[in-house]
Order: C-alpha cells, then sequence, then structure tokens
C-alpha cells in the first residue's frame, strides 16, 4: 500500500495546485474589469494592486505548500520517521514523557520550518501593500509569547491523551473525546480574558455615539452581549475585520480599530448584524455540534485503526513502532481520506454565511449598508473579485464577494415584488 498512498497524495496534491493555477489564470482574464458593484468604490489601478497582492500571496502560499509537502514525503516515505521513532525510545523515558517528547519535537521543527515563510509573508508582502504594522520587536514578542503559551498547552493535551489512553485502554477513545470536548469549551470561556489580551489591547469603543447604536440593534435582535470593545489590530495590520468572541455569558464583540476608521456607524452596525445572524441562526451551535459528533467519530475510528497490526505497514514501516509514529501515520492517512470533505464543510459555510447576510438586512432594513461595508472592506484588504468558481467551491467558506453585494443590492426588488404578489 505504501506506493499507492504514495499516489493518492500525489494526486491529491496536484489537484490542489491545479486549483491554485486555474483561480489566477481566472484573475488574468477578468481581473482587470472593475465588478458592477464595485463602481465608484474601485478602480482600475486598485484592481492591479489587488490582483498583484494574490498573486504574491498565492505565490508564497505555494512555496511554502511545496515545502511542506516534500519535509512530509521525505519523513514518512523515506524511513526517517522509523529513525526519529528509535531515537525517542532510546531515551528510555516513560510512555507519556516519550509522547511528550515525540510530539513537542516534532511540533517545534514545524514552527522553525514555518518561520521564513511567516516573515517574508509578514515584512516583505504585506508591507509591499501597505497592510503590515508589525515591528520586528512585534513579532519576537507574540513568537515568544505565543510558544509560551502553546507549548504547555501541547504538553498537557498529551499528557491527558496517553494517560487515559494508558487508563481505559478500551474505551480510552470514548474519554478522550469527552475531554477535549471540553477542553474546548473551556478554552472559548477563557480565551477572551487569559489569552487575547496578552496580544492586543482591549477596551470600549470610543468612537461617539457607536457603542449606543449597536447596543440599540442588539436589543431589536433580542442579544445580550457582555461588552462591546475595540481591538488595537492596527498596531499590527492594517487589515479590517470584526467578530464574536466567547460563549455563554462571556461572549462579546470586538471590532477592529482598523474598520472603525475605514467605516460609517450604519455600515459597521450592519457588519455585526451579520454576525448576530450566525448566532440567532444557532449556526455557531450547529458547527459545534457537527465538529463534536465528527471528532466523536474520528475518535472510535482512530482506537480501531489504532489498534489493527496493519496500519504501519501501510507505510513500509514496522508493524512495532511506537503509538505516536502510529499516530502519525494514521493522520496522514486520515488526511487523504477526509479530502472530500473539504468542499462539502465551505458549502455548508457558505449557505450559514448567506443566511446571515438574510439575518442582518431583515433586522437593520437596509441590506445596501452591508452591501457597501462588504465593498469596502474587499477594497481596504485588496481581496480576490474574481476568484475560479470550483476554486472557491472547494475553498471559500465565503460566497464571493461580489456575489454577496449583489444578492444584498438585489434584496428591495425581490420584497416588492413579493408584495406585489
Amino acid at each position: 500500500m505504501k506506493l499507492p498512498l504514495l499516489g493518492i497524495f500525489t494526486v491529491i496534491t496536484a489537484f490542489t495546485y491545479w486549483l491554485r493555477f486555474i483561480n489566477l489564470q481566472h484573475l488574468k482574464q477578468y481581473g482587470a474589469t472593475v465588478p458592477a458593484e464595485f463602481e465608484g468604490a474601485i478602480n482600475v489601478e486598485q484592481l492591479r494592486r489587488s490582483s498583484a497582492y494574490t498573486f504574491d500571496s498565492s505565490r508564497l502560499g505555494l512555496w511554502d505548500s511545496l515545502f511542506d509537502n516534500t519535509v512530509l514525503i521525505v519523513f514518512l516515505f523515506s524511513g526517517m520517521i522509523t529513525t526519529y521513532d528509535h531515537f525517542v525510545r532510546s531515551l528510555n523515558m516513560s510512555p507519556i514523557v516519550s509522547a511528550i517528547i515525540f510530539f513537542l519535537l516534532l511540533s517545534a521543527a514545524s514552527t522553525f520550518f514555518g518561520i521564513p515563510f511567516d516573515l517574508y509573508g509578514t515584512f516583505r508582502i504585506e508591507a509591499r501593500y501597505g497592510f503590515n504594522a508589525t515591528t520586528p520587536r512585534i513579532w519576537i514578542a507574540d513568537f515568544l509569547k505565543s510558544q509560551a503559551i502553546g507549548v504547555p498547552l501541547l504538553a498537557f493535551l498529551i499528557t491527558a491523551v496517553f494517560a487515559l489512553i494508558n487508563w481505559s485502554p478500551q474505551q480510552w477513545w470514548l474519554w478522550v473525546w469527552g475531554f477535549m470536548a471540553i477542553f474546548s469549551l473551556f478554552m472559548m470561556f477563557v480565551s477572551p480574558y487569559l489569552i487575547e489580551p496578552l496580544f492586543n489591547k482591549y477596551e470600549p469603543v470610543t468612537e461617539d455615539g457607536l457603542e449606543d447604536d449597536i447596543r440599540v440593534m442588539m436589543e431589536k435582535a433580542g442579544l445580550k452581549v457582555g461588552k462591546v470593545q475595540q481591538m488595537d489590530a492596527s498596531k499590527r495590520s492594517r487589515h479590517s475585520n470584526a467578530y464574536f468572541t466567547g460563549i455563554g455569558r462571556v461572549k462579546r464583540i470586538v471590532l477592529y480599530d482598523t474598520l472603525i476608521k475605514q467605516m460609517s456607524h450604519a455600515e459597521i452596525v450592519a457588519v455585526l448584524a451579520h454576525e448576530i445572524g450566525h448566532w440567532k441562526k444557532g449556526h455557531i451551535r450547529k458547527r459545534l455540534l457537527w465538529a463534536e459528533l465528527l471528532a466523536l467519530a474520528g475518535s472510535w475510528f482512530s482506537f480501531k485503526l489504532l489498534g489493527w497490526p496493519g496500519l504501519p505497514g501501510l507505510l513500509g514501516l514496522p508493524a512495532d513502532i511506537s503509538l505516536p509514529a502510529k499516530m502519525i501515520v494514521l493522520g496522514f492517512v486520515a488526511s487523504l481520506a477526509l479530502f472530500p470533505l473539504g468542499p462539502f464543510s465551505a458549502w455548508r459555510s457558505r449557505c450559514h454565511e448567506r443566511e446571515a447576510d438574510l439575518f442582518a438586512s431583515d433586522l437593520t432594513g437596509k441590506p445596501e449598508d452591508l452591501a457597501s461595508a462588504l465593498v469596502k472592506m474587499a477594497a481596504e484588504n485588496l481581496s480576490n473579485l474574481f476568484p475560479h468558481p470550483v476554486y472557491a467551491a472547494f475553498y471559500y467558506s465565503h460566497p464571493p464577494t461580489t456575489e454577496r453585494v449583489r444578492d444584498l443590492l438585489a434584496l428591495p426588488a425581490q420584497k416588492k415584488s413579493h408584495q406585489k404578489n
């Protein structure tokens, strides 16, 4: 099975690169014409910069992907994973400590190899197009803080998972799933208060009248949110956004300070109404439920496959490799098997986005405000306005911006038509 699996991986990888290619070719063909929905908001020169930004970002992503895939293939198919596994086992540590060392060293290697691509993307590409505000000092501080948080958390999770495996060899899949579900919910509660403030400054919205406008809209939607805050996103980047964070009583709305500077109050309220639409339509709850159902199924299949003696042989590896090494093999095989689910997941997400757009339009009564906000965000962020339909179907979690704006602007006419009928 070693060669067939390598062949499947090669076909899938080549297909993803083909998708990148046709997406860029589509942009070359249509990227010089301003869409009707963007007339007056963007000119040909801005379109040119948008296309160039898309090409540069895609090119960096391609090189990053090529490097990662090459390292992965060499590690799995050259026998390097067996050598690495023997090295960790030669340390004669307990199973849990060995697992921690095994995964932490791999994580460190992955982080180290990713640094050049991150630096180039931040200080060359993002800077070239006027987005980067990160200084080397901030980048280093962010990197050290993320490692100081991520490494202990990863070590804790590895410890818990392998402790549960040792404690309940026949039922660990259920216990591990339950533990990870609870841990994920716990992090959603504590992250807004313990982790996010380590990277950004959060404060009440300072724009006169904006918080009142937001709270009026929230009351109309019947939603209570603990805080409406702004974040100093401009400290690192000039990209703009807004989001919900937390769950239950700790949920709050966060606005990028860049968004506040770029948009009118009506447009900001429309963007937040879209986010509220996700909550009111149950999208967040549905996504969590779907993710946990997949995780439960994945945990059970992992239990079965990790106990199957033939698993290492799929990659031509000896049957006596360690459990952590078997998990790496399982992860690789699972990534191939789950690849077809990607477009389905993206499709579900786009359906939710359309529902949230409709909710925001009904809530504010002004779909043109959300359309205007989307146009401004796309123009300011140099978004690709001409994605290839097939590429978008596979990767876009949101409908293409031009499609969303077109649908929003058509809503008033559709409502009048329904009223006449």
